[in-house]
């Protein structure tokens, strides 16, 4: 059983920056890609970025490429997602999610694994 938990979200203005931390628990942080996904209110959860557990790549979203960074520390179980530059439409609850593969697909649905309650994030203009 693996435990996610997120934090580090809260209410910015356009432009700012802000950087999620998700700490996991439980079985080894090194065996498992990890990513992260965002919910605006009546969407789909979508993807954001991710960092696979064997090569340690870095995969985002069209969205967010050179505005985010996603990092991992497998020695204090932590993955963090730095946001940059963010835009209103960045507003959303983001999620951790924990992936017992190497593959790292884009559809929230394949990472059936662990997620954590995730943290608001919200962007005025």
């Amino acid at each position: 059983q693996v435990q996610l938990v997120e934090s580090g979200g809260g209410l910015v203005q356009a432009g700012d920056s802000l950087r999620l931390s998700c700490v996991a628990s439980g079985r080894t942080f090194s065996s498992y890609s990890m990513g992260w996904f965002r919910q605006a209110p009546g969407k789909a959860r979508e993807f954001v970025a991710a960092r696979s557990r064997s090569s340690g790549s870095a995969y985002y979203a069209d969205s967010v490429k050179g505005r985010f960074t996603i990092f991992r520390d497998n020695a204090k179980n932590t993955v963090a997602l730095q946001m940059n530059s963010l835009k209103p439409e960045d507003t959303a609850v983001y999620y951790c999610a924990a992936r017992e593969r190497s593959t790292i697909p884009t559809d929230a649905g394949a990472w059936n694994d662990y997620w954590g309650q995730g943290t608001q994030v919200t962007v005025s203009s």
